[in-house]
């Protein structure tokens, strides 16, 4: 008996890749996303790099309203690189990416406040880093879930179909699936 609540649970298990077309509109968004952000943070960790500042230096210098230092430069370019790839990747990447580096932004703007003014701040965070991160973070995420989580997703929407595959098609939505 419990062998077949497994084997169940196997079956049951969504893959996403292959609900979601390579053409499918919310595609788009997730390259936005992923692109507009990813190619933000190579421009700043260049212009960073550009300013010798040192790696662990916890003064900093300003580029673009934002604190940093060599190590914050090359974090940038490494995530923005990141982020760049799941653009032209697309699909469920780019959307997995943003969702999880928005969490992970989110996360560094509460790590950071505590530790502004602290020796430990070896990637020399202001307050305006902190601000920064929380809103990059909120951005990331809602492009990697839009149009995956929701109460009121559209039927025709592969990630709703993926979660109610026995529910097929309502009666009156049939102008849904023209789109």
């Amino acid at each position: 008996m419990a062998t077949h609540a497994v084997h169940a649970r196997r079956r049951s298990r969504i893959r996403f890749d292959q609900h979601l077309p390579v053409d499918h509109r919310l595609n788009t968004v997730y390259r936005i996303g992923a692109g507009l952000i990813g190619a933000f943070l190579v421009a700043f960790g260049i212009l960073g790099l550009l300013h010798n500042i040192g790696f662990f230096s916890t003064g900093g210098a300003s580029v673009i309203g934002l604190n940093t230092n060599d190590t914050l430069s090359v974090l940038s370019i490494v995530v923005g690189g990141i982020l760049l790839v799941g653009m032209v990747i697309g699909g469920n990447v780019a959307s997995t990416l943003n969702m999880v580096f928005g969490v992970l932004f989110l996360l560094s703007g509460f790590l950071n406040l505590g530790l502004l003014d602290t020796p430990q701040n070896f990637l020399a965070f202001k307050i305006q880093n902190v601000f920064f991160s929380f809103v990059v973070g909120l951005l990331l995420m809602t492009f990697g879930m839009y149009g995956r989580v929701g109460s009121t997703l559209p039927h025709d929407n592969p990630y709703w179909r993926a979660r109610h595959p026995a529910e097929g098609e309502p009666e009156g939505r049939e102008d849904d699936q023209v789109r």
